[in-house]
């Protein structure tokens, strides 16, 4: 045998996956039913907690399953607690539930354009059942799949993804002092470096630098993220152009003070940092809110002491509140409503144990 086909052999090993289908109902039982405990039989993993499509796109997945439109893969990995962690799908996966349970309005359909502004409520008995029925394939990677077999899949399948809207490309085309800014100051902090524990899967895609522009934007944009809500990765790049184009020495050196700040503020004050856990992978969606909450708090009451630590249960005690469902990220994470919710809970927190 070639040097080639053993190679190769031997990494197929690592490999181990079969195909499975379930119907849309079945998916999303299994993706709602204990959620709110985290013991969903299938589950979005943190760095997956985005849920950037728009109404448009969701609306479509919609029309094209009802068409019969084929539907490509949902990629899941098998845990050794038989759950299943989602590796490529979960937006299509939310949306369902989100049609399902009635909280998407199907919007801009051009082809079966009967269906504009109606929910699953609205359809006929007989349809309901057909779409609930609909099987969808799943790929399962068992649990022997090794987490470097589970991260190369992820990164294969979503290279470019709204998902993971790489900082690589922004870097490359919006560049100026704004950019080195991001990069060469504030990503080399190391208080801040120190604290941001991430996944494998995104740890090399330029994630530091990923979550502090989604600081300075979210600072730039309050109260009013209307544009969030239509696509986050436009906002982004629109906010990182404007500010190569405008932002001044001075700007930059209040941006940092104020993100230095924040940094130091939420390490010394929070349980576990910017982690929900002791060493949990950093979330976006968390970050965002225990971010822009405390810069909001600390612009509101400078040199803010507290009188006690804030726990993790402060904010995650309750998992029925509207709060917890827009911190941990469920659906329409970046609406409006969403946003300043989680927002919104982490600076009364903040304020509400001053000193």
């Amino acid at each position: 045998m070639s040097s080639v086909e053993e190679q190769i052999a031997e990494l197929k090993k690592a490999v181990s996956f079969d195909s499975r289908d379930f119907p849309i109902e079945t998916i999303c039982s299994k993706y709602e039913n204990g959620m709110d405990t985290d013991e969903n039989d299938i589950f979005v993993p943190e760095y997956q907690r985005d849920f950037v499509w728009d109404l448009a796109r969701q609306s479509r997945l919609i029309e094209s399953i009802a068409l019969g439109l084929p539907i490509p893969p949902i990629f899941v990995a098998e845990n050794s607690d038989g759950r299943l962690e989602i590796v490529d799908g979960s937006q299509r996966i939310r949306t369902l539930s989100a049609f399902l349970s009635g909280k998407l309005v199907l919007q801009n359909l051009k082809k079966v354009t009967a269906l504009n502004n109606l929910q699953f409520e609205d359809l006929d008995i007989s349809r309901q059942r057909k779409f609930k029925h609909t099987t969808l394939n799943f790929i399962v990677l068992s649990e022997n799949a090794t987490e470097e077999v589970r991260s190369d899949l992820f990164d294969r399948i979503n290279k470019g993804s709204d998902i993971l809207r790489s900082m690589e490309t922004r870097k490359g085309i919006y560049r100026g002092t704004f950019t080195d800014f991001i990069y060469e100051k504030c990503a080399t902090n190391k208080v801040f470096r120190g604290n941001i524990h991430l996944s494998k899967t995104v740890i090399n895609r330029q994630e530091h630098e990923e979550l502090i522009l989604r600081f300075f934007a979210l600072i730039h944009y309050y109260p009013k993220y209307h544009q969030f809500s239509r696509n986050v990765s436009n906002t982004l790049d629109s906010y990182m152009k404007h500010m190569n184009e405008s932002a001044t020495a001075e700007r930059l050196d209040e941006l940092y003070s104020s993100f230095e700040s924040m940094v130091n503020f939420v390490v010394d004050n929070f349980e576990f940092g910017f982690s929900k856990k002791d060493h949990a992978d950093v979330s976006r969606i968390y970050f965002e809110a225990i971010s822009i909450g405390t810069h909001l708090a600390l612009e509101q009451i400078p040199n803010l002491k507290l009188s006690r630590k804030i726990m993790a249960n402060d904010l995650l005690g309750d998992r029925r509140s509207r709060s917890y469902k827009a911190i941990v990220g469920t659906n329409e994470t970046h609406s409006t409503e969403n946003i300043l919710l989680r927002i919104n809970a982490v600076k009364e927190l903040i304020v509400s144990l001053k000193k």
